[in-house]
């Protein structure tokens, strides 16, 4: 039996537009359903002056993990002024969303004449404003665009973008799992070998009533009986991130990282000497809180480790690299007990700043 994509025109060329701040259900569903009527899709995000915390690297991550079959265009002011740069094409602003619906309609259709490949032959959106987008895209295009409208009334994904602007974990039914992954406060934890990292990512959980997230690295060296290749690396950094995406669905607050993929950027370099450059893009992940669990805890040697000199070096090298990237880090030292109420002091003080730059 047809459903009704299966007996929806198709298009060659199609489009949707949205700021995606953030991306949600809504938005998927809208998108999925263009990709079905489309042989080729142009998917389009922009806002001016934008949303404070969800700037364009975020949303164009959140497109590519949920559509990486897509070319997805997610624009700012200097992302826009190097395409156009770089195509040979006059500067253009991007019009601020309080702007004429007009201003917007025409800027998209001009920047998909000259930027973005040519007409599209469809519009979709789930807006009454689609009517009118479609109408002056016909014009400057000289060819009829058509406006596809999907579940208008949010009969099939009931969601208000507001809502779940306003408080993402409290809508976690509405958001891909990567997404509200993405919005759930991680806590990091660093620090050289023996350490006692995985200690306190346990005890900080317990703690917390929330999930934390075990070194995957760990696991795989025992699983490979200490043998690991340089393309495990890879491996290692995108599998960590794969259960963070996990675990957040089970945490409760903030999930607690055991590790994260700065280390195995950085266990790549002393084995190997290089670093794929997937896992160098992983390396850059941010986190909400980092914990720098302190060497003043005797050296343990439980077969898997290198010496206490090495462990030396790791720890003054975990200061320089998150330094150098500008990321502010907590040391934690003493007994566990000690630890452990550092890093709940730390972690509290740290999720009511974000709650009061919310507000």
């Amino acid at each position: 039996m047809s459903n009704a994509a299966d007996l929806a025109p198709r298009f060659p060329r199609g489009l949707v537009v949205g700021k995606f701040c953030p991306l949600h259900l809504g938005h998927e569903h809208l998108i999925r359903r263009a990709q079905q009527q489309c042989d080729e899709l142009v998917v389009v995000s922009y806002t001016e002056p934008g949303f404070p915390g969800l700037d364009r690297e975020r949303r164009a991550a959140w497109l590519r993990a949920r559509f990486p079959e897509l070319r997805c265009h997610v624009l700012d002011p200097g992302h826009l002024a190097q395409m156009c740069q770089e195509r040979g094409v006059a500067p253009r602003r991007i019009p601020a969303d309080d702007e004429p619906e007009d201003v917007h309609r025409h800027f998209v259709a001009q920047l998909l004449l000259d930027l973005l490949g040519g007409p599209v032959q469809a519009v979709f959106t789930s807006e009454h404003y689609g009517d009118g987008f479609a109408a002056v895209m016909s014009q400057v295009f000289g060819a009829p665009v058509q406006h596809v409208c999907v579940d208008l009334h949010r009969v099939q994904v009931p969601v208000s973008g507001t809502q779940v602007r306003r408080d993402p974990l409290a809508h976690r039914s509405l958001l891909s799992p990567e997404v509200f992954a993405d919005f759930m406060p991680r806590i990091a934890l660093l620090g050289g070998e023996s350490t006692g990292k995985t200690t306190l990512a346990q005890a900080l959980a317990k703690a917390l009533n929330t999930a934390w997230v075990p070194e995957f690295g760990r696991t795989l060296w025992e699983r490979q009986e200490g043998r690991l290749s340089f393309e495990d690396m890879a491996l290692i950094g995108r599998t960590q991130v794969e259960h963070e995406v996990q675990m957040a669905q089970r945490a409760q607050g903030c999930l607690i990282c055991d590790t994260t993929p700065l280390t195995t950027c950085l266990y790549s370099e002393w084995m190997f000497g290089r670093v794929d450059p997937a896992l160098r893009a992983w390396a850059e992940r941010r986190y909400t809180l980092t914990l720098l669990c302190d060497t003043d805890i005797p050296f343990e040697q439980d077969g898997t480790r290198q010496q206490a000199d090495f462990r030396l070096m790791q720890q003054a090298r975990y200061r320089q690299e998150l330094t150098a990237r500008g990321i502010p880090f907590v040391v934690v030292s003493g007994s566990l007990e000690q630890r452990v109420a550092q890093a709940v002091d730390a972690v509290r003080a740290r999720l009511q700043d974000k709650r009061d730059a919310q507000l």
